[in-house]
Order: C-alpha cells, then sequence, then structure tokens
C-alpha cells in the first residue's frame, strides 16, 4: 500500500498589501505519496512558489496563510510552532532554489557548509559527517568529491554548483523535497543531466519530491503527476502522461502549444494570447477567462473542481474534448 507524506486541503495564502489583498494561494488540494514526482506547472505569478514556500513555512508578513491543511507523514504543519518547522526544515522536508547561490555561502568552503547543515539536526563525529558529505556529492555526479569539499563556491560552474544544492538537500535522506525551478537557468545538457540524477534519487531513496516549473516539457519526462496552476488555482490535475498527451483545461493546452517543438519549422511560435491577471485584480470568474478561446457564459462565474475520471480533476466550465 502506497505511503501518503504530504496531503494538502484548501490552502490558502494571502498577501494583505495595500493595493489590496492578493491571494497568490487560494485553496488548492494535493497529495504526494512516497517516491514519487509532482510537477507543479504554471506561468510566473500562478502561486507555484508561494506553494512550495507555504509548505515550508517560510511565507513572510504581509503574507500569511489563511486557511487550509498540510498535513506532513500525519502531522498538521500549519500552526506548528517556528521551532518545530525549523526541525523539519533541511532534515524532513528540504528545499532547492532556483538559484544555488540562495544556498551556498560565497565565502565559506563547501565541506564547512555541508558539515554544519548535518550538525544543525544531528550530533555526528567530523569525520563521519565529512563521510556522509563526500556520498552526498558522489551520489550527484560531482567528481572527486572529497578534493570538491575543499573548493568554494565560485570554484564550481553553474550546473555543479546546482548538484552541491542538490546534495546538501539530500543530506539528511528527507521524506520530501521541494525544487523550485532550479535547472531553468542552465544549458540544456546539464539541465537533462541533473533531471537524470533527480528521478533516479527519488526512485532510489523513496523521497517525494515537488519540482515547480513553467516547462512543461521539463515535466512531461520527470514527474509521475501534474497539477497545472492558474491564479492562484489548480485547474487541471492527473497522471503526466493524461495531462501532457490529452489537455482537457484550455490553459494546460496553450501551455503545450507554446512548447517550440511543437511548431512547424518556419511557423510563428504559438501562445496564449494576453498576460496573467495580477492577483490584486482577478477577473470575474473564471480567472483565465479574458484569455480563453472556448470562454462563454458560465465563465462569468467559479467553477468548481470536478473529477472527470479517476485521478483526474479539473476546473472549467468548456473542457476540450478528450480526444483534442
Amino acid at each position: 500500500m502506497s505511503e501518503t507524506v504530504l496531503g494538502v486541503r484548501g490552502l490558502k495564502t494571502h498577501f494583505f498589501t495595500r493595493g489590496g489583498v492578493a491571494k497568490a494561494v487560494d485553496g488548492i488540494d494535493f497529495a504526494l505519496e512516497r517516491g514519487t514526482i509532482m510537477g507543479l506547472v504554471g506561468e510566473s505569478g500562478s502561486g507555484k512558489s508561494i506553494t512550495g514556500f507555504s509548505l515550508m513555512g517560510l511565507v513572510d508578513p504581509p503574507g500569511q496563510i489563511v486557511d487550509g491543511s498540510i498535513r506532513f507523514r500525519g502531522e498538521e504543519l500549519v500552526g506548528a510552532s517556528e521551532e518545530r518547522l525549523r526541525r523539519l526544515r533541511g532534515a524532513r522536508i528540504a528545499m532547492i532554489f532556483q538559484d544555488p547561490m540562495m544556498t551556498l555561502n560565497p565565502v565559506l568552503r563547501i565541506d564547512t557548509q555541508m558539515i554544519e547543515a548535518i550538525e544543525a539536526h544531528e550530533k555526528v563525529p567530523e569525520r563521519v559527517a565529512r563521510d556522509r558529505c563526500v556520498r552526498a556529492l558522489a551520489k550527484v555526479g560531482i567528481p572527486s568529491p572529497e578534493e570538491r569539499l575543499n573548493n568554494y563556491p565560485h570554484q564550481f560552474s553553474g550546473g555543479m554548483r546546482q548538484r552541491v544544492a542538490i546534495a546538501i538537500a539530500l543530506l539528511h535522506n528527507p521524506d520530501l523535497i521541494i525544487a523550485d525551478e532550479p535547472t531553468t537557468a542552465l544549458d540544456v545538457t546539464i539541465q537533462a543531466q541533473i533531471l537524470h540524477e533527480i528521478r533516479k534519487l527519488a526512485r532510489e531513496t523513496g523521497t517525494a519530491l515537488i519540482w515547480i516549473t513553467h516547462d512543461l516539457a521539463v515535466v512531461a519526462g520527470l514527474a509521475d503527476h501534474v497539477s497545472v496552476m492558474y491564479g492562484g488555482r489548480i485547474v487541471e490535475q492527473g497522471t503526466t502522461e493524461a495531462v501532457v498527451e490529452r489537455p482537457r483545461h484550455p490553459y494546460t493546452r496553450g501551455l503545450i502549444d507554446s512548447v517550440p517543438s511543437h511548431n512547424a519549422r518556419g511557423v510563428p511560435l504559438r501562445q496564449i494570447p494576453g498576460m496573467a491577471p495580477s492577483l490584486l485584480d482577478m477577473p470575474k470568474g473564471c480567472a483565465f477567462r479574458p484569455r480563453c478561446p472556448s470562454a462563454g457564459e458560465l465563465c462569468f462565474e467559479e467553477p468548481s473542481t470536478t473529477e472527470i475520471e479517476p485521478g483526474r480533476r479539473l476546473r472549467c466550465f468548456y473542457p476540450l474534448e478528450a480526444s483534442s
């Protein structure tokens, strides 16, 4: 029987600003099982990263989780003390950021940073901690890991720094890793290598992974399940194969069509018209209505989430045909 690592129900994270309330995350639901990878996909401003920060308990004022539940291995995290969250972060729940220099201190050697990460949660001899660091670097494909431990971050390439950040996330064999677009700034070859390593590590260690990205092409080759976000809400969920091969929400279809490989040579790149709405000035009804080619009268009302088939959920009054 599968073990549920994370269960999110009705999560709402709002930002109370002078201009009004920005509903960055506005009632989302999903569950993640051990050893599975979920892609969280959407344009900038859709609420993906704030979802990740909410799960980590890293939302700062004026942001606030106003409703919902985050259950991690059966334990409720919404309302948990900062001390409890600090004990979980890095040990049981880890995060990999888009820029590895957000993780790495430029003036400290890699061994110092990795050993400190271990000692923050465990009391182990330095030799044991160092051996664990060497194994973690080797696991993510860094050559001569014992020697590279003595280097500073600037002595690594961008791809290697990101591998170090991933290695730090793996030091305590966490139950959950949240990866916030960690390969966006890397070239395609390095990106492919890191995606391969991540997929292999999730299978070998049983770690559950949330991969936050705007790129459905990356998710197609990595994730088991996909949740598509728009305007702070999840508009389509399902297995990767189902969502990518048979998208039912017009927004999902638009994301897929805008991938360059889906366009013929010499034909202008297809794109979703318009821009994502401001979270301070959301359109009435369905947030995607002003940009949607399928919009109709019903779209001036707020669509609810329906399960159109087992494991497949959708928020849309006019879904695309299953064969499209």
